[in-house]
């Protein structure tokens, strides 16, 4: 069985990227991965100041654990300013290739205005820098105040599919990976 770890570069209630991150992490498991969503929320982290070493902070040593012990990542953020939230990169800027070479990740986008592609490649070179492998799915949601009903479901038939269709590769690209080494 894989691990999946996820994680979500939001920590606004109510947050339409939890939501994605929510979704995609449910159809992850019901192909059969052990899924864990680090909560940013619930966690107590630091800026990165480059050190090797947060004595004063355990969650960055949580974190760095979890993801360890992770074979994948399913990596989710709003896109401000046309880039990735000051949240995911922290959050990833605590880790080092120790954490992130040689897993998979999926990546997701959320915005509230027209579907583009800025934070999902500046993810990519993000993860390609530390040697992690992004699968060819991705995930990018305009106008999010639409997507989810009330519940956290998602409205749209076709990107329900897409999330089906991400969930799988994920999940393949991980053991394929995990087989290999």
């Amino acid at each position: 069985m894989v691990k999946i770890v996820g994680i979500g570069g939001s920590l606004r209630p109510g947050s339409y990227t939890q939501l994605g991150l929510q979704v995609a992490a449910q159809r992850v498991a019901a192909l059969g991965a052990e899924v864990e969503i680090l909560d940013l929320t619930q966690m107590h982290l630091p800026f990165c100041t480059g050190a090797k070493e947060y004595p004063d902070y355990p969650d960055v040593q949580k974190l760095r654990d979890t993801v360890f012990n992770a074979d994948g990542l399913i990596l989710a953020t709003p896109e401000y300013h046309g880039s990735v939230s000051g949240v995911i990169k922290n959050t990833l800027d605590l880790m080092s290739f120790d954490q992130l070479s040689g897993k998979v990740a999926g990546l997701i986008s959320i915005l509230g205005g027209q579907v583009n592609s800025n934070a999902l490649n500046d993810l990519r070179i993000i993860l390609r820098w530390v040697h992690c492998q992004s699968i060819i799915e991705q995930i990018a949601i305009g106008q999010a105040w639409g997507a989810f009903s009330p519940e956290g479901k998602l409205l749209d038939e076709k990107l329900s599919q897409r999330f089906d269709q991400f969930a799988q590769s994920l999940v393949d690209n991980t053991r394929k990976l995990r087989e290999v080494n």
